[in-house]
This record gives structure tokens, C-alpha cells and sequence, in this order.
């Protein structure tokens, strides 16, 4: 399923309703496509399969625009230091490299709406299709399966961004009662997540699908992730649920069937490796309905890909960063790795310096050209979201904090470092606390600009120090990008003021911010 796109989806089922409908009595006796409501639409199977696939759809507007040369993505990685802009010319894009966002960054607010809307279209899936009859009952639990999932996938930015949040389960109209939702609690929040998350694995979903819809080895990375940050702050739920978290993690590992780490760092941006092996669950993005979203992170004005020279820089690395791997980590090496330093001109042509390094993470060489072969300019690249490589990271720094390194622990977070080309100390070497700050690190080194740097900035109140190779508090840390501190105000964004202008329940507004 490599296009999620409701509007050629429902262009189908419609057409297909019609078909089903028509009789001698002809097309003028039809209901008008255009009268079509939530309380008549949800009838057949094929209505379930478009609104589920809405709920994808909604997924992208993590790469929505978000402003002059800025992407909704761009909230989680600006704040965690890792990253800087050339360009400096989108103000709310500053504010977060800055740290001086308020309630008003455009950011914040699509991240909020953008999160609402695709809870909505769950919602209605949810409420909708289990009353569609006749439907094959297998079908019906796959379907809210993924839809519960998406939900959850939802909820989980929610919650993190803001704290507490509304939790909305049901379809709204401007009659409901909960019109005007009040905020949950975070624990709240958490419980509607891991229920969400457990139904969905149940639901009879493939262990793995190259479709691109969600699979159980998705659902248990999910709950692995959610358990492992339930385990720390701000819940602190400690060893229970790190144990939870290791637990799921090596259902995976023990069963990883067709799962598996790739052999080199350029297929994790293969487009033609989507949805296999190392990815288990990705954002889905095609040509014919919205190209990658991450051409942000293109060098400002310089030729890189067939279209010459033009990018934004509105998103590369610091020096400080690149400079903080590892001698010999292949993940630093030019064009091998996550970065590139120099490129071929126009995409395929003469080689050219580009005098800094440059994320060559979700550069798609088809799309845009590589050595002699020029782009195809269609950029069909997916955005990951969790990769095998995080399973074992989750794993190894789980089962670490419930019983310290183990030969399994070990052989997870070797793995990581194997395909680096990185010699691991022996496991004899390590004790708890520096395992911990190992894998730590390789979450800093492996993850950079996947959207998950920020969020272990927060539930471990840490922040990795690209100076010394350290892990400072989180408060207090500074972000050699900006030469800012983090505040405590940091830990969560503020609720944006226009939702509380439409929603005055949602007050008060998050600590720290007016």
C-alpha cells in the first residue's frame, strides 16, 4: 500500500458503490456522491478499507509545510542542538533552533491539528465500521487493528509534546457533550495508548507487510517504545516497565522472521527496500500523491540533484555533532553513511565539494541522481519511523536497567556498532551505569534526524554533551547551535493559543509559557 491518498481511494469505492447500485432504473435514481455522510457512508467492506485509509493519509502532516523553506518535522529536531539552518530565514524555524518558541509557532499549532484531525478519522473508523454488515469479521478486526494503532501512533506525540492533552474516543459534532474537551491526565493518556496498542495486536495483522499498513511487529516495536518511555519520566515507572519493554522487544528479536538489520547504511534510504526487513513501520510517501518531505534537510543553493542548484539548508547538522562520532564510524563516512560531504554536480555529474557535511540520511539517489545515473525526480522514499536497529536499542537499554549488561543485552547493542565498523569493549568491561550511557549514545549516533533524538532528551532527562562525549541534565544543558540553555519550561511546548482562544477548557496553559 505505497499510496494512502483518500481522494484517489474514495474516487474508487465510489465508483464501485455506483456500480453495486445501479439498476434498471439508471444513474438519475443515485444519491448524489456529494451527500455522502459519515451515517451513510460506512455500508460496505470497501468503505472500511478507504476510511482506514484516510487514517494513513492523515499520518503525513509530519511533513506538511510549515511556512518559508520549513516542514512540521522540523519541531523535533530543531530543539535538540544536533541541528542548524543556513537559510535563518523562517521565523518560527528559528524559534525553535533558538529555544524561544511561545504558543504562537506555526509548528506547534499544525502538529496540534494535524494530531486531532487523524484521531478524528480513527475515531469514525472505529465507531463506524463495526456495524458494516455483511463483512468478513477477519477483515473488519484487521482494519480497526490498524486504526487503533494510528490512534495510538497519535496519542504518543500528544502526549509528549503537551503532557496533558484531551483524549477523545468518540466522533464529534458541534452537539457533542465533550464538544469542549477538558484536558486528560498523562497517565490517562498513557493507559488509552498501551489499550489501543494491545487491541491492535490481537487483531490478526500480519507479522510483517510490505504494503506499508501497519503489522504486529509494528505493534509490539510500539509498545516496546511505549513502554520504554512510560519507564521514565515524567511517569517513572521504573523496572516494571523497563521489563515490559524488553519483553516486547525481544518478541521481536526472538521472531524477527524476514526482520533484520540491513547490511549498509544505504539501504535504509533505498526506496526500493520500503517497508523490508530493517523498516517495520514508516510514513508512506509516492510521487503520484506527495513526494519525501525531507528535502529541508538539502544544502542551501547547491547542485545535488537533478534540479540543479537550488535546497534550503533550513536543516543540516552541527559541526559539533558530526564531529562527536566515533574515529572510523562508518556512519560519518561521506556518502556511506548518514552524511555526505561532497556530492556530483546537477545529481550525476563531476564530483564537487560541499564544504560541510550535510544529512545523507533520507537523500533518495534515484529520485535525485548519483554518479553517472540521473534522478528520476520522482522521490518515492518513505520517512521511518521505527527500525529494527531501535528494537535492539530499546532492548538493550531495557533489560540493562532490569538486570544490568547480559551477553543479550551485549549482542544487541554490538550489532548497531558491528555495522558501524566499531569495536565494542568487552562485556566484561561494562557495569550497569556505563552500559546504560553506552547504548545511550548509540541512540545520539544512530538516530540523529529520525524525530526520536528529542523525545529521549526528555523521558531521560539527559542530553548527550558533544564536547566530552558526556551526558548532561537535561535543564541547564546548552545547545552549542544556539548557545541556549534548556529550561525546565522546555520539557513540554506550550498549547497553542489559538486552540485555547476555540477551547478555553484546555487552559491553563503549560508552565513557563504566557
Amino acid at each position: 500500500m505505497k499510496k494512502y491518498s483518500i481522494k484517489n481511494i474514495g474516487k474508487i469505492v465510489l465508483s464501485g458503490t455506483l456500480l453495486l447500485w445501479t439498476g434498471c432504473s439508471g444513474f438519475l435514481d443515485e444519491e448524489d456522491p456529494s451527500n455522502l455522510t459519515p451515517s451513510n457512508y460506512y455500508t460496505i467492506p470497501d468503505h472500511a478499507e478507504a476510511a482506514v485509509a484516510a487514517v494513513y493519509d492523515n499520518t503525513r502532516f509530519y511533513g506538511d509545510g510549515a511556512g518559508i523553506f520549513s516542514s512540521n518535522w522540523q519541531l523535533l529536531e530543531g530543539p535538540t542542538g544536533t541541528s542548524t539552518t543556513e537559510t535563518a530565514q523562517n521565523s518560527d524555524l528559528n524559534n525553535l533552533y533558538s529555544l524561544t518558541w511561545d504558543g504562537n509557532t506555526g509548528h506547534i499549532l499544525n502538529w496540534w491539528r494535524g494530531i486531532y484531525r487523524l484521531v478524528a478519522q480513527a475515531n469514525l473508523v472505529l465507531d463506524r465500521v463495526p456495524d458494516i454488515t455483511p463483512m468478513d469479521e477477519a477483515q473488519k478486526a484487521r482494519i480497526l487493528g490498524q486504526a487503533r494503532f494510528l490512534r495510538a501512533w497519535a496519542y504518543f506525540y500528544a502526549v509528549r509534546l503537551w503532557g496533558d492533552v484531551p483524549l477523545i474516543l468518540e466522533p464529534q459534532t458541534a452537539s457533542s457533550e465533550n464538544f469542549y474537551p477538558s484536558r486528560a491526565t498523562q497517565q490517562e493518556v498513557y493507559d488509552q495508548i498501551v489499550a489501543d496498542l494491545i487491541a491492535a495486536e490481537s487483531a490478526g495483522l500480519p507479522w510483517t507487510d510490505v504494503t506499508g499498513r501497519v503489522s504486529t511487529s509494528a505493534v509490539k516495536a510500539m509498545l516496546a517504545k511505549v513502554y520504554l518511555t512510560m519507564a521514565g519520566k515524567p511517569l517513572d515507572k521504573g523496572t516494571s516497565h523497563y521489563q515490559l519493554a524488553a519483553t516486547k522487544a525481544k518478541e521481536i528479536i526472538d521472531n524477527a522472521g524476514e526482520i533484520a538489520l540491513f547490511d549498509t547504511y544505504a539501504e535504509v534510504h533505498d526506496e526500493s527496500l520500503g517497508n523490508r526487513k530493517e523498516h517495520i513501520f514508516s510514513l508512506q510517501y509516492n510521487n503520484l500523491v506527495a513526494d519525501n518531505p525531507m528535502g529541508n534537510m538539502f544544502p542551501n543553493f547547491k547542485p545535488v540533484s537533478y534540479r540543479g542548484p537550488s535546497g534550503t539548508g533550513s536543516t543540516v547538522p552541527t559541526l559539533s555533532f558530526y564531529n562527536s562520532y566515533e574515529d572510523g564510524d562508518i556512519r560519518a563516512v561521506d556518502q556511506e553513511g548518514y552524511f555526505y560531504t561532497t556530492y556530483y554536480t546537477n545529481g550525476s555529474g563531476a564530483p564537487f565539494d560541499l564544504g560541510a557535511p550535510y544529512i545523507f540520511k533520507h537523500f533518495n539517489v534515484i529520485a535525485n541522481g548519483t554518479e553517472g545515473v540521473p534522478g528520476t525526480a520522482k522521490d518515492n522514499l518513505n520517512v521511518p519511523m521505527i527500525r529494527y536497529a531501535e528494537v535492539l536499542l530499546i532492548y538493550a537499554e531495557a533489560q540493562n536497567e532490569v538486570a544490568g549488561p547480559s551477553q543479550a543485552t551485549y549482542d544487541a547493542l554490538k550489532a548497531i556498532r558491528d555495522r558501524a565498523g566499531l569495536i565494542t569493549p568487552a562485556l566484561g568491561t561494562f557495569s550497569q551505569a556505563t552500559f546504560r550511557e553506552a547504548v545511550w549514545k548509540e541512540r545520539w549516533f544512530e538516530f540523529c534526524y529520525e524525530g526520536i533524538t528529542w523525545f529521549d532528551m526528555i523521558r531521560l532527562r539527559k542530553v548527550f554533551n558533544e564536547t566530552n562525549g558526556g551526558f548532561d541534565d537535561f535543564v541547564g544543558h546548552v545547545n552549542l547551535n544556539s548557545d541556549q540553555a534548556l529550561q525546565a519550561k522546555h520539557l513540554l511546548f506550550p498549547i497553542p493559543i489559538q486552540e485555547i482562544v476555540n477551547n478555553p477548557n484546555l487552559a491553563p496553559q503549560n508552565t513557563g509559557y504566557n
